[in-house]
């Protein structure tokens, strides 16, 4: 651990120069404008991983962002561990909101706030970091692969199409990802289930232009008032989603379970207080952790239409739209549900409008074993560097790419994140503590260590 510590302090500074770099390019992939900042984000994680000490390092062409692959093979007999992460990250508005230039990362506090400060540049630097460290310091135990790409915020679509053509290139043992959270700072945990997701745009049309309100108001019907009306039945009073057949498949979390995620340490009223609510809300008959963690939830992202600009325009609009995201819990299948949601959303629409909705993108939920290798010596390795042992967590959080993987590759991923909740991933002022960053890189090359110890106890 000495050695460990020592490397990250010697290399402090230089290590959050070079995070300060990538976080400077906005490479927001759901923006076209963006392309070429997608290009030089990849540029810069070849870069990175090639200076850590991998052997190999290319940049592969995809339909949509290029995706990283590096390795590092020192004995083809010691197992392989396959980094995962992602260069892409979220647009940044509302600007306004922002204490300080999204892209240009500021240190407040002893943390990190810039767009990508955590999700995920943060984090999986991290990896970044503690390859170098044990390349450096000649204590790299096993074999490791990178694949860093960056459509994670946009579904992953063309990284599902790469692995499945390049499925020797990445055959390995265990993948890590560290693109979750931990309860708080001095209480870890290894997350152990993730949500699946499925995003659609919905467009309700009503007049072919916009109309005056004056002369037409009362006599046509509005698409914002309907667009309203229809989202506001999509629940009912006992917050349950009323979309036909939406339950059908969700897994039932037996009593003991629920008991066990129940001691993780949770306050309410701090969980109010950190979001300024006065209340919460949710489907009765489930902690506010169990509506997150271990039940399916529906939610409108964003709605719109007619004039939003400044002072009035008084128009009865011709369309309106809205962005809405269903988080899914293990059996749910979210191509299933979008069809479900579709047939439901559309049965509401009254003759005096039309209604389209288009399916954007989705993943499948995810639920890691808590008896495998990975998830040992990740208990192991959090607890030697945290000095507490982890607590196994289901987040209420998508990572549509990692069931993706058990499919296609045939391998389990173990979820070892270094987020908090308050470091506002996807919201303005995004941020990352410090401590965090270098605990990071402590700990992961324990997990290292520690997994070829389990590996071989199965060999």
């Amino acid at each position: 651990m000495s050695q460990i510590k020592n490397y990250i302090e010697k290399n402090k500074q230089r290590f959050l120069d070079e995070l300060f770099g990538l976080i400077r390019i906005p490479s927001i992939s759901s923006q076209s404008e963006h392309r070429p900042d997608m290009l030089k984000a990849a540029e810069y994680w070849k870069k990175t991983v090639l200076d850590a000490g991998a052997d190999r390092v290319e940049i592969f062409e995809t339909k949509g962002n290029p995706v990283v692959y590096g390795e590092k093979i020192i004995d083809p007999s010691l197992p392989v561990i396959l980094v995962y992460g992602h260069y892409d990250v979220m647009p940044v508005d509302p600007l306004e909101q922002w204490l300080s230039s999204p892209f240009e990362p500021e240190i407040r506090d002893g943390k990190i706030y810039a767009r990508g400060a955590d999700d995920d540049k943060g984090q999986s630097f991290i990896h970044a970091k503690a390859f170098e460290l044990m390349v450096k310091t000649g204590t790299l135990p096993c074999n490791v692969k990178f694949m860093i790409e960056g459509e994670e915020e946009i579904g992953s679509g063309s990284l599902k199409i790469w692995c499945e053509e390049n499925k020797d290139l990445l055959k390995s043992d265990v993948i890590i990802v560290s693109d979750t959270g931990m309860i708080a700072e001095n209480v870890p945990s290894i997350t152990t289930g993730l949500r699946g997701i499925s995003c659609l745009e919905v467009e309700v049309s009503g007049p072919s232009h916009d109309l005056h309100s004056g002369i037409y108001g009362g006599a046509v019907a509005n698409p914002v008032n309907i667009l309203c009306k229809m989202i506001a039945s999509l629940h009912d009073e006992s917050g349950r989603v009323k979309v036909k057949g939406f339950y059908d498949d969700v897994e039932t979390v037996s009593n003991e379970e629920r008991r066990e995620l129940a001691k993780a340490p949770f306050s309410l009223e701090e969980y109010r207080k950190s979001i300024k609510v006065n209340e919460v809300w949710g489907e009765t008959g489930y902690t506010t952790t169990e509506r997150t963690g271990i039940r399916p939830a529906l939610d409108v992202n964003g709605i719109w239409g007619g004039y939003t600009g400044e002072g009035s325009k008084t128009i009865i609009p011709a369309k309106a739209y809205a962005k809405i995201s269903m988080r899914l819990v293990p059996n749910q299948d979210y191509k299933k549900i979008a069809e479900l949601f579709k047939s439901h959303f559309e049965s509401l629409a009254p003759a005096y409008v039309t209604v389209k909705v288009t399916p954007l993108h989705g993943g499948q939920g995810y639920v890691s074993p808590i008896d495998s290798p990975e998830y040992k010596a990740a208990h192991r390795a959090i607890t030697e560097s945290f000095g507490a042992a982890p607590v196994p967590v289901r987040t209420g959080g998508s990572i549509p790419i990692i069931s993706a993987f058990e499919q296609i590759l045939g391998v389990k991923s173990i979820l070892m994140g270094f987020g908090l909740e308050s470091d506002a991933i996807h919201s303005p002022n995004e941020n990352f503590p410090l401590i965090n960053f270098y605990r990071g890189i402590e700990t992961v090359p324990l997990f290292y260590k520690y997994y070829v110890e389990e590996y071989s106890k199965r060999l």
